[in-house]
């Protein structure tokens, strides 16, 4: 019996993405010349959301491509598709996955999880005593850190760093986080701790655990919505 063709009730940006050769990989200097488009499309983006992200100028994401600080996602024919990057914060404790953007027409395809499973796992081989930590108001975000084995946490868990806390100055939210002293804003605060990993399996692992996010997490993610929406 031939095989039953499901393409029809695939999205078009899943279909697009199976149709064109995409590679993920580590970013180098070869790729500065997707900073501008990259970067643009980031702002293009918060402004769609109606959130602030810290800007980021071109010339500071070809700098983490130099650095080998980034992933980035490309077609075979070197139309650009997604990207992401590393950031490290109050020297090295913490890291933070930074950025991450996918081109619109390959969004809702799944390759925005890929990426940054592979940002995950180079930040864990660069960086492997580190704790990484996110800030996002996006639910798609919360649960690909919650698989990868992040947690809902406070602000005061995450680094102290001024110089990250200054980069919140270009959100539309800024006003908001200094007006609880740093302790609380519209973004959920996220932290995978390698340490803990240790200390419960006895090993130290350079991949994230596919473990399914347990119902604390998800209780955690409603709750402070659930707070955002009362404020």
């Amino acid at each position: 019996m031939a095989e039953k063709d499901n393409s029809s009730l695939k999205s078009p940006a899943i279909l697009l993405f199976e149709q064109r050769k995409i590679l993920i990989r580590e970013a180098n200097a070869g790729d500065v010349d997707y900073a501008t488009t990259i970067t643009d499309e980031m702002e293009a983006s918060a402004k769609a959301r109606g959130t602030g992200i810290a800007k980021r100028s071109p010339d500071y994401v070809a700098q983490k491509m130099r650095e080998g600080k980034a992933v980035i996602a490309t077609c075979e024919d070197g139309a650009w598709v997604g990207f992401c990057y590393i950031e490290a914060w109050g020297h090295g404790k913490f890291v933070a996955n930074s950025g991450l953007i996918v081109s619109p027409a390959f969004r809702k395809s799944g390759v925005a999880t890929q990426i940054k499973r592979r940002v995950f796992n180079l930040s864990r081989i660069k960086f492997p005593d580190s704790k990484i930590f996110g800030l996002t108001t996006g639910l798609a975000v919360m649960k690909m850190n919650s698989e990868l084995g992040y947690t809902p946490v406070t602000y005061s868990e995450l680094t102290d760093d001024e110089e990250f806390w200054s980069g919140c100055r270009s959100c539309v939210n800024y006003e908001i986080l200094m007006s609880k002293d740093r302790k609380n804003c519209l973004c959920t605060a996220m932290l995978y701790d390698p340490l803990k990993e240790t200390k419960q399996t006895g090993l130290t692992l350079n991949k994230p655990t596919q473990a399914e996010p347990s119902k604390w997490v998800f209780e955690r993610l409603f709750q402070n919505l659930r707070e955002r929406i009362s404020r």
